[in-house]
């Protein structure tokens, strides 16, 4: 089912080659003001897909499906990249390391209890938690591009913050897993 918010969401999917590219030489200011301005593309058709899809009664089962996904391919990737590049190094990669890992446990536990029929909805919390890695990620590309120090400080602290919620919020869907495990 090919409607317009599923291929907003499978837009992020395709864009994600071409935002590492651009990402790919951490020396490239044109690449990672580019980056930039996909990313941030990509950040506002994750909005668009969801909102869409409710306010045109368009929600379907492969939309549910692809947009978190959608959501975690983009994130690892940055994450990758940008530790890659050393835009995230030193104590920081704790950080993104710790987001990456609620991302793949979350979707295994998402995954478990499916199977269970048993359903857990996203948080506000977490949508606040999705918002600040989007923000922290987005200006760690923008420091790349404009290299002025507060820009990264700003988007350091942004990604620290979302690592806490990040803990906060993974620790919230273990609870609740957990009720429905032997």
């Amino acid at each position: 089912m090919l409607t317009l918010p599923n291929l907003l969401t499978l837009s992020r999917i395709l864009a994600v080659p071409l935002l590492a590219a651009l990402l790919w030489w951490p020396d490239w200011r044109l690449g990672y003001a580019i980056g930039f301005g996909l990313y941030c593309l990509m950040g506002i058709t994750d909005y668009f897909d969801g909102y869409l899809a409710r306010a045109q009664g368009t929600v379907s089962k492969l939309g549910i499906f692809l947009d978190p996904i959608a959501d975690k391919i983009m994130i690892a990737a940055v994450i990758l990249l940008l530790v890659g590049t050393g835009d995230i190094a030193g104590l920081h990669k704790v950080a993104a390391l710790v987001i990456l890992l609620r991302e793949i446990a979350v979707s295994g536990l998402r995954e478990f209890l499916a199977q269970l029929r048993v359903s857990v909805p996203v948080s506000q919390l977490a949508k606040w938690k999705t918002a600040l890695q989007i923000i922290a990620f987005g200006g760690l590309i923008l420091a790349g591009a404009l290299p002025a120090a507060w820009i990264k400080l700003a988007s350091l602290t942004a990604l620290w913050l979302a690592a806490g919620l990040t803990v906060i919020t993974g620790w919230d869907y273990l609870r609740v897993g957990l009720k429905h495990m032997d």
